[in-house]
């Protein structure tokens, strides 16, 4: 039996919680030479108006929404536009804020800043409770955040301590506005996702009809909440993009083949930078542990993620309307691929 053909044999349990009742999303693995080992879409991509699940639905990506502002990132220090030890003050006006000048852009897209985040998820913090007193529709552009985090007391001093933070990745997206002199969403469609053929994905409004996009949200007290009112209703540099399976393939596929960045920078976008625990240390955006580097993304009705194993030479993606729904998925991935299963988040 070839390879190939023990893989796909091995491939049931996955299929399996793919295929669940309980999941509502796509799931795709192929190998690195492109064959299809798995091509899932199920359940319902709208739970108000019953419309099922394609393989090109078109999902609110959470966090994994980082990789691309990374990429971003990359495209202009390759230009000469942007250093990674350039101080965010050198980019972005920060006067009378709490951000220290020795922040790098390094240390934002580490998470080794210390700044604190708008909503501790580290701590127990919930990004909807931002919007409890204040509209989550009057933030859609990157500036508006920064009320929410730039006057709040620093965690640790830059590069002492890695902690996750959203808001990091939000900084670095006013300095790549700053210095190309376009928006965030527009340098992103022009300069990431136009050339790695990424035609499927964007930043949508979520107040708009736009096609193709699932409707995310959880149960509430028995009945299903949209997540209309959890967060802004367009994406920004640290989350809320909107792909497809297919697309973020073409990214991973993209950006490990030196289709978008110099071989330098390719070479440091995928090696691990600083560890953030006993298992996972952190890149430019990736996380990587034994057997495999991804990015996941979790929201209140979104859960996801892209993810590669080398060893198996075998990228995979997992998008769900929920934020627990990816989950037994992705176990199951791992389970197939490495031997020592990443927790879900």
């Amino acid at each position: 039996m070839s390879m190939l053909a023990c893989m796909h044999s091995s491939l049931e349990p996955i299929h399996a919680a793919a295929t669940s009742s309980d999941f509502h999303g796509v799931a795709v693995a192929e190998t690195w030479e492109a064959n299809r080992l798995l091509d899932v879409a199920n359940g319902l991509a709208s739970r108000r108006w019953r419309v099922p699940m394609a393989s090109d639905t078109r999902f609110d990506t959470a966090s994994i929404t980082k990789l691309f502002t990374s990429a971003a990132t990359f495209v202009l220090v390759d230009r000469g536009k942007l250093s990674l030890d350039d101080s965010i003050h050198d980019h972005v006006d920060l006067a009378g804020t709490t951000i220290s000048r020795d922040v790098t852009l390094r240390h934002l897209l580490t998470h080794t800043s210390g700044i604190a985040d708008d909503a501790d998820e580290e701590a127990g913090e919930h990004y909807e409770d931002l919007f409890v007193d204040a509209p989550n529709y009057a933030i859609t552009e990157t500036r508006h955040f920064l009320k929410n985090f730039a006057h709040k007391q620093p965690l640790a001093a830059p590069g002492r301590q890695c902690r996750y933070c959203n808001v990091g990745y939000v900084l670095v997206g006013l300095a790549i506005e700053s210095v190309s002199g376009r928006s965030y969403r527009e340098f992103v469609g022009e300069e990431v996702f136009a050339p790695l053929g990424m035609t499927d994905s964007g930043f949508f409004d979520r107040r708009d009809a736009e096609p193709r996009v699932a409707e995310g949200g959880e149960m509430v007290g028995g009945r299903w909440q949209q997540n209309i009112y959890s967060y802004p209703p367009i994406g920004s540099p640290d989350g809320g993009a909107h792909s497809t399976a297919a697309d973020l393939l073409r990214f991973l596929r993209g950006m490990r083949g030196g289709g978008l960045l110099s071989a330098r920078s390719t070479a440091a976008w995928f090696t691990p930078q600083v560890r953030h625990d006993d298992r996972v240390q952190y890149g430019f955006g990736l996380e990587f542990g034994p057997g495999s580097l991804w990015k996941e993304g979790v929201n209140f009705g979104a859960s996801g993620i892209v993810v590669s194993y080398p060893e198996a030479r075998v990228d995979a993606v997992v998008l769900s309307t929920s934020q627990s729904g990816a989950w037994p998925v992705v176990r199951a991935l791992n389970a197939v691929f490495r031997a020592d299963p990443m927790p879900s988040s």
